[in-house]
């Protein structure tokens, strides 16, 4: 992601490094088990998470998928590229807390199932018919309740 202003190192372990200027995510990430989660699902490379506004997840939305529309996650896998170093997450704040607040859930859940959510993108798990959303849900929750200590 070349985004237009250096986002500040949250948070980082021998996997996963998380990069915002959202002072208000700190401590919301359970990194411990988003590292757990990375190794049992055998990810190629390191993942980078980034946390930004809607607004500019719009903007990656428009011009690297052409979607105009608002999503929490856009997943970059880079898995075949040898150039690149990092998989790539980037994640809506702004998604997230409306999520949270939507489906009744701890913004601290909320936050480290869609982190998950593109962890599992990297694994190859898609969500583009009822049955694939179905599969990525039940594997989030499995997840979160055997990592994540909420």
């Amino acid at each position: 992601m070349k985004s237009k202003q250096k986002k500040e190192l949250l948070m980082f372990s021998n996997n996963i490094t998380i990069e915002t200027d959202l002072q208000s995510v700190e401590g919301l990430i359970d990194l411990v088990s988003l590292e757990q989660t990375f190794s049992k699902l055998q990810l190629s490379k390191p993942t980078i998470v980034y946390l930004i506004t809607d607004d500019e997840l719009l903007e990656v939305n428009k011009q690297s998928l052409n979607h105009d529309y608002y999503t929490d996650i856009i997943t970059f896998d880079y898995s075949k590229d040898e150039d690149i170093t990092h998989h790539e997450i980037l994640i809506s704040w702004d998604r997230v807390k409306e999520n949270a607040n939507d489906l009744k859930q701890p913004l601290y859940r909320e936050l480290n199932r869609v982190c998950i959510h593109g962890l599992l993108h990297l694994a190859g798990y898609n969500d583009e018919t009822d049955d694939e959303k179905q599969k990525m849900r039940s594997l989030e929750d499995h997840y979160l309740d055997l990592y994540c200590s909420t």
